[in-house]
């Protein structure tokens, strides 16, 4: 045997005896392993990716898309309008007086959404409040015994949910009813949360 053999079988016995990292359990916070929220198709249970390698990859995974049209979006969109973060976003998919808006056009939102989430995009929001317990109006929408709403789109580089915002607080949906989820699709997928749908 050449020891050039020698060091090659060497590796290979000591790759087949060393063990393999154990996985340690992905929580979406200290105690809490999943949510179960209701879906059109039933209930959904959101919790992570368990594998501690997983990466993200695709669309989600670019960092430098040209602006315009992928401009950072400010942290706030509209004036009284509440940002928010996973766990929040989570109470308010548990929270069945709260609708949780996938504000993308069809093609995004085909891709995957967030479980309990609903379609409305955004170039038809502001013709579509009544579906949100609005009452047409001469000036757009009478919106006064409304519940709250959430927000997303894509990522912070996204502009669909912050212009769907803007434009549904003209039409008369009160600013202080509505949150941004900010970090969108991007996040929640950096995140390893549940995706339903999509490839």
């Amino acid at each position: 045997m050449t020891p050039r053999t020698f060091v090659s079988a060497l590796a290979l016995l000591t790759a087949a005896v060393t063990p393999v990292a154990a996985q340690e359990p992905v929580n979406i916070a200290p105690g809490l392993m999943s949510v179960t929220v209701e879906t059109e198709k039933g209930p959904v249970a959101i919790s992570r990716i368990q594998d501690n390698t997983h990466e993200i990859t695709g669309d989600f995974a670019r960092t430098s898309r040209p602006c315009p049209n992928f401009c950072i979006q400010p942290m706030t969109p509209a004036e009284g309008v509440r940002t928010i973060g996973e766990l929040e976003l989570l109470d308010a998919l548990q929270n069945p007086s709260v609708t949780v808006i996938d504000s993308r056009v069809r093609p995004d939102w085909e891709t995957g959404t967030i479980p309990g989430a609903i379609s409305m995009p955004y170039t038809e929001m502001a013709d579509r409040l009544h579906e949100l317990g609005c009452a047409p109006d001469f000036d757009g929408f009478e919106c006064e015994d409304v519940g709250e709403i959430v927000l997303f789109c894509n990522g912070p580089w996204c502009g669909q949910s912050p212009t769907a915002i803007r434009r549904i607080i003209e039409a008369g949906y009160p600013a202080d009813k509505i949150m941004y989820y900010r970090w969108g699709m991007q996040g929640w997928r950096m995140l390893g949360l549940t995706v339903e749908g999509g490839k």
